[in-house]
């Protein structure tokens, strides 16, 4: 099986070509191509695959093998595989689990990923939560370099109110009018180098969090990544566009 590696701000996926639809990989076989011991290594797995009046689909799987719900590294990572493969050029309209997406490809090769309108923002003191095409946990504190993150993400992704899917956690800081984020992603089970939804979520919860602020600029330990979006006078965000690299690494073929 040949395969494609490609990161986005650190966050990485193994991609694969299956617009022959004849790749069918199990959970067990994902989760050993996703394992950094034993397999080729990445946060996720996702398949290239034909869908009617788009450029292609976009099938998403954590690094356990289960399919999940949208990513916004990968999406871009998608993007930029489907421009290799020659599919589109500076412009894609693809299908994803939570609907349909465009991005556009600009001359330095960064990409403006199109996300959903985020609607039902919850705000309670210290902490927002919010679905971005996933759902997140957004907690504001002093300073993110000091969180145990591993630990802390997992306490609260377990909690029984976010069951029986879990949540993902991200932990922020303003700091000089930007943002700082270290996320937690349920389905890697540990703390991500770089988290798309996550980072839209946390730019756009800090709105409501701090008055006046409209932070854009997000620094992620991977890299950084922009995030633009308007907001109405109640809980929806819309226009949302993900803005960051889409990096090719190696490919390779492995027999599974």
């Amino acid at each position: 099986m040949d395969f494609f590696k490609y990161h986005g701000t650190g966050n990485d996926f193994i991609l694969i070509d299956n617009r022959s639809a004849n790749i069918q990989l199990t959970t067990t076989q994902i989760a050993h191509l996703c394992s950094r011991h034993f397999g080729i290594g990445a946060d996720g797995l996702m398949l290239l695959e034909h869908a009617e009046g788009f450029d292609f689909r976009m099938v998403y799987y954590n690094s356990d093998g289960g399919e999940s719900t949208m990513c916004g590294n990968g999406g871009r990572c998608m993007v930029a595989f489907a421009q290799l493969l020659g599919i589109v050029g500076d412009k894609a309209d693809f299908l994803a689990i939570d609907g349909a997406h465009q991005a556009t490809i600009s001359p330095d090769g960064m990409i403006n990923l199109h996300m959903n309108d985020v609607k039902g923002i919850e705000s309670q003191p210290g902490f927002s939560i919010l679905n971005t095409g996933s759902p997140h946990f957004v907690q504001f504190v002093p300073d993110v370099n000091v969180i145990d993150v591993f630990h802390e993400g997992k306490k609260i992704r377990h909690l029984s109110q976010y069951q029986p899917g879990g949540i993902n956690v991200n932990f922020v800081q303003l700091h000089e009018g930007k943002l700082k984020v270290r996320t937690y992603e349920r389905g890697v089970e540990d703390e991500t180098l770089s988290c798309g939804t996550g980072v839209t979520a946390a730019a756009i919860a800090a709105t409501a969090m701090f008055e006046g602020i409209f932070a854009t600029d997000i620094e992620t330990p991977g890299g950084h990544l922009v995030v633009t979006f308007t907001k109405d006078t109640g809980t929806t965000a819309k226009d949302v566009v993900l803005t960051g690299p889409a990096v090719f690494v190696f490919k390779g073929a492995i027999s599974i």
